[in-house]
């Protein structure tokens, strides 16, 4: 057999395997989730799911390191010194969760883990603390309350957003977003 076969098959096996958990988390919690289940929705023996992952948990933890990795790549090509460009790096993260909806909004509901919310959280903390570290001169333990805040915020009006459908386009929220950051609440009217 070559070894393009054997990928592309590991490749499908990993992703009826992923699509299979982020179905049962629509339902229910990870801690109420077993590898049987994952299987047979997956249409794959038990066997084949260990022969990928230790269990769930480690399923679940590829799921979200992809995403926040794509998420790092995506956020890296932007430069946010000006308003303008703040504004457009808002507009593309949203836009990009708009492109991954479905994981994005299930690893982020209620009942899915919290870990994915704190590492969206960490990766847009950290980029905002790198990005206004060379702009402003606020210490880095203000900064980091800053930071903290800002994109507390940011993550449940994006949650928030997803759970409503999606209607506003991403240009839209990022405006509100960077308006509900940059002025008071009586100048976003």
């Amino acid at each position: 057999m070559t070894s393009d076969k054997i990928d592309r098959r590991k490749k499908y096996t990993r992703m009826v395997l992923k699509d299979s958990l982020l179905k049962l988390l629509k339902e229910k919690p990870l801690s109420s989730i077993t590898v049987k289940e994952i299987c047979e929705i997956a249409d794959v023996n038990r066997s084949t799911f260990y022969a990928h992952y230790t269990d769930q948990y480690a399923l679940l933890t590829q799921i979200e390191d992809e995403l926040i990795d794509d998420l790092k790549r995506y956020l890296s090509e932007l430069n946010v010194q000006e308003e303008d460009e703040a504004i457009h790096m808002v507009e593309r993260v949203l836009t990009y969760f708009a492109t991954k909806h479905e994981e994005c909004q299930t690893l982020l509901n209620e009942s899915g883990d919290s870990s994915f919310h704190r590492k969206v959280m960490d990766v847009a903390q950290g980029f905002i603390m790198k990005s206004w570290m060379e702009i402003y001169e606020f210490d880095k333990e203000k900064l980091a309350y800053i930071s903290s805040f800002i994109v507390s915020g940011s993550v449940q009006v994006i949650k928030m957003w997803m759970e409503n459908g999606m209607t506003q386009s991403p240009k839209e929220m990022a405006t509100l977003i960077n308006n509900l950051v940059n002025k008071d609440m009586y100048s976003i009217r």
